[in-house]
Parts: structure tokens; sequence; C-alpha cells
């Protein structure tokens, strides 16, 4: 092979933490704590003690995205391998989750009104000096985490790793319950997430490099290094001659799910970024080629794994110049700040916006507009819809956001004005509240509860009120998770009569009897406003 390759454009990257497919709340150290207890060593025992129910239970698809690990029986003593390893290499952060339970139970049972102070002297060595502890205004003591604190005290990168393999399907085992274990076909890369060496392996998507000299920047081990060379090839990749925009008015590529790129001659605006990898597939899509080649604005929705995802995010940081994202409330332990998280990522500049804050961008300016729902009723603050107004042309993506209040909207469009087009998400049945937030619980919660206070979106109804007093012209249906290459983050597979498939139905053909140009959006789509 010649030394001047290309990484090819197959090529499945896959950042991970303690050998779990990394995610925005792995790397917090206190949230990161609770989910190693309660998300990966619970789950890993489960499957020693009865693997033979795991093997069942990712058969049936009613359980899928469920606490089963994806792999053969044959794994039992890797899996105890990697239970004695995350013991060994998490000790603090074990009894760091121990010590954040132990005492938020404490605190509820004696904090009942009176003064704090006395309470100091109960915290555990673990958080004693980084908490301050606090009630709201109907005395419901809470713990309230100083996050530098638990950074500079606990935090590390070194069991940050990126495996790379090649790959010729989209099916991936779920990452929130099947770690990812060393194998014959990825070549893992022990280097930190911030390491700027990865930006060097990724610009060789579009850009030759020497492969040796990669090789020896990246500290290829001598038995990989066959494997590795085989993830190049000396053809040029096919770059779109169509990724740079020239037309006079505002570009719209929907990617996927939530994805959606804006661009005008003079600015690109990419929205909670997931993409495809180009392989051979019956459903078409764009891909990495098809991004422009400077991104100037990555907005982030909302703090979830199929919004902030690292595997993406890593990849494109080199093309990156801004990361736009919503603030956190601070000191909670279930909102951590993204801030941090993203430069942990090796993001240096990452602004937050507020609700109803503006940010200034060539051609126009992008607005934070309050995003109630799919967060379970919890106190999260990380979450915003976005509007964008660009050369005249407004825009919504309001994302996961479900009307369950639909006078805020009356006043946000009373504040903002009408707008031209609205992309809002209908997953209006969603996992319940514990799928994702329950490694952060001290307590069990009532089952009805945790049903209940699901990860929702809109259905047709609210949908509706939100066209209405929008006064849009077109309205898309998007993030629902239904593209093959989500559902190792997503676990959904949808039926015609599911309910996110007829209320979102039903909700696109009640728009085109009122003329306003209505899709639920699936794989790719373009057009220009």
């Amino acid at each position: 092979m010649n030394n001047k390759v290309y990484l090819k454009p197959s090529i499945k990257v896959e950042p991970l933490i303690w050998s779990w497919y990394a995610w925005s709340y792995l790397i917090p150290p206190h949230t990161a704590a609770c989910n190693i207890v309660n998300r990966h060593l619970k789950i890993m025992q489960s499957f020693v003690q009865a693997p033979q129910v795991h093997a069942q239970a990712v058969k049936n698809p009613k359980l899928l995205g469920g606490p089963f690990v994806d792999l053969p029986i044959s794994n039992v003593e890797k899996i105890q391998d990697l239970i004695r390893a995350t013991e060994d290499e998490c000790t603090n952060l074990i009894a760091l989750e121990a010590a954040i339970k132990r005492f938020d139970k404490f605190l509820l049972e004696n904090a009942r009104g009176d003064a704090m102070e006395a309470l100091y002297q109960q915290l555990p060595a673990e958080i004693k000096g980084m908490v301050e502890l606090v009630y709201d205004l109907n005395c419901h003591p809470q713990i309230r985490f100083i996050e530098t604190l638990f950074y500079h005290k606990y935090y590390t990168d070194n069991y940050q790793s990126v495996a790379i393999s090649d790959t010729s399907s989209d099916f991936r085992n779920f990452v929130l319950s099947t770690p990812r274990l060393d194998n014959d076909e990825a070549v893992t890369l022990n280097l930190a997430f911030a390491d700027k060496r990865l930006d060097d392996l990724f610009k060789a998507k579009y850009a030759a490099v020497d492969l040796s000299t990669l090789q020896e920047l990246l500290e290829i081990p001598s038995d990989k290094l066959d494997l590795f060379a085989s993830f190049f090839t000396e053809k040029r990749p096919e770059l779109s001659l169509s990724r740079e925009y020239k037309g006079n008015d505002v570009r719209v590529r929907y990617l996927g799910h939530a994805c959606v790129l804006l661009q005008t001659q003079e600015v690109s605006i990419l929205i909670d970024p997931v993409v495809s990898y180009n392989i051979q597939s019956d459903i078409p899509r764009y891909t990495f080629e098809d991004l422009p080649d400077q991104i100037d604005y990555v907005l982030i929705t909302h703090n979830h794994q199929d919004h902030v995802l690292f595997e993406m995010l890593l990849q494109l940081r080199h093309k990156i110049k801004n990361i736009v994202i919503p603030t956190n409330n601070k000191g909670s332990l279930m909102d951590p700040c993204l801030k941090t998280i993203f430069n942990k990522l090796g993001f240096a500049k990452v602004f937050i916006l507020n609700e109803f804050e503006s940010l200034s961008i060539p051609g126009g300016e992008i607005t934070g507009l309050p995003f109630l729902g799919e967060h379970s009723d919890l106190n999260i603050h990380s979450k915003l819809a976005h509007h964008i107004n660009l050369l005249g042309k407004k825009f919504i993506f309001a994302a996961d956001s479900n009307n369950i209040d639909m006078a805020l909207y009356e006043h946000v469009f009373d504040y903002i004005g009408k707008i031209d087009v609205l992309f809002i998400g209908m997953e209006c049945d969603g996992a319940p509240l514990t799928w994702l937030y329950g490694p952060l619980l001290s307590s069990t919660l009532n089952r009805q509860y945790d049903n209940n206070r699901n990860l929702s979106g809109s259905d047709a109804n609210k949908a509706w009120d939100i066209v209405i007093k929008s006064g849009c012209n077109q309205a898309y249906v998007y993030a629902m998770g239904q593209e093959p290459w989500l559902n190792f983050l997503m676990a959904l597979k949808y039926e015609a009569d599911s309910i996110q498939i007829t209320e979102s139905n039903k909700f696109v053909q009640q728009c085109q009897e009122h003329g306003i140009v209505a899709e639920r959006l699936y794989s790719m789509k373009e057009f220009e406003v």
C-alpha cells in the first residue's frame, strides 16, 4: 500500500469509558459513579448470574432497550473479568456513589426545615467540602454539588479509549446495556477524548496522510498494524460537490433523527449531530462526505445520548468552530454542566445560551426558547428549542418538546412572532423515567409514577396547536429515531400501528388539509426556504 492514504468512509468509531460506550453522564464523576454502580455493574452481574435470561430477552422485541447484555453466553468469563476490572479501577467512584446515596437519604430524614449547619458535620468524607446543603421554598432538602471540585478530586481520562473498526451494517448492540469487549475486528486507541491526535486521524477522511507516520503518532500496537492499515485506502474520497452551498436562500438538509444542517453562503449550522457512515445500503442517506469543510455552529437541544453523541462530535471536532449549549441547573446531580463536558471532549469555544437569549450570526440570530417535557418532570435546565432567524426566514427546532402547556407557546409566539418552518419531535410514548435517570435515584420510584413520567414528546393534537399558533407554512416531524443507524442509541422498533406513527400520520394529514407543507422525515431530505 502507498503510504499516502485516506480513512475509509465506512470506518466506525466508538468512544469508550471503562469498556462502555461513552455518553455525557459518564464524564462528570458524580453522575458517572451512579451509572457505574447502578447500571454497568448491576447489568453485568445479572448477566453472569443468569446469561440464559439475557440471551432470551434480547430476542424479544418487547424488551428492546432493556437492561440485558446482548453478547453470546460464551462471554461470561470476559464479563466477570470486566466486573473485577471495574471494581478495581473505579474504587473511589463506587465509594462516591455510596456516599451520595447514603447522605441523600439521611438528609431527607433529618432536614425538616431547621437550620442545616449541624448536618455538615455528618457529611461523608467522599463529598465533604464539595457540596452545599439547601432547601427549596417548601423546605425540601437537597444536595448542591460543586462540580468543579468533584472533577478536581475524582475525574480522570485514564480509562477513555476509542475503538475503530470497519462496518458494513447499521446494526449495533444497544449501548446502554451492552459493554464493548476487545475483539479481533477493532483497533482500540488508548487516547483520552480530548487528545488532539484524534483530529489527525479523522482529518484523514478528507486529506491524505502518511500511514506509517499516523501509526507511530497513534501508538498502534504491533499486532494491530495490519488491521489498522486495512482501515485505509489509496482511493481519494468522493466528497459531495454540493457540500458547500452557493445559493441565495437558506438550504435545509435533514440528515436523520434530530440532525439538521442549515446553510447560507455565509454560515453553516448543524443541529444535534448524528450522521450515518457511508455503507452499502438500500436506504439513501447523507454521510460525512456531505458535510461542509467548516461547521460554524453546532447547536445542542438537550443532554440526551441521541442528541449529544460523542461518536460524531469527536469526528467533527476539527471542523467545528463553535458549540452552542443550554445552561444547566447548577449543582444538580441530574443536570450536569454541558460546558464542562464539552471542555473535557476537547472543545474550547463553547457558548451557553439561556431562554430568550440571542446569539448574532452572519445573516441573522439564534434565540433559545423554553423546552417543556421529555425529561420526566425533573428539574433539568439543559434543554432548549432553537429559533433561528436566517436571511429573514424563521425556523424553530423544537426537538422532543412536549406541548404540555399551550399557554407557554402562546407567550413564546407573542414574543418572537410568526415563523416559516417548524421542526417538532413526536415520540409521544417514550421510555419511563428510570430507563435513563434510574441510576441517579436514591430510592425506588413507584412503578406507576415511573411509567407515567416518561420521556415523551408531543402527540398530534399538541403539535397541531403549536402549528396554529406559530403561523408556519411548513411543518416537519423529526427526532423519531426511525433510521436504522440510530437503533444502537434509541432501541426503537415502530410498527404501522405504533402510537408514534399513527399520531404523526394524523398530524401530517391535518397540516396538509390546511395547506401547510408537512412530512414525517426519514433518512434524508433537502429543500430551500
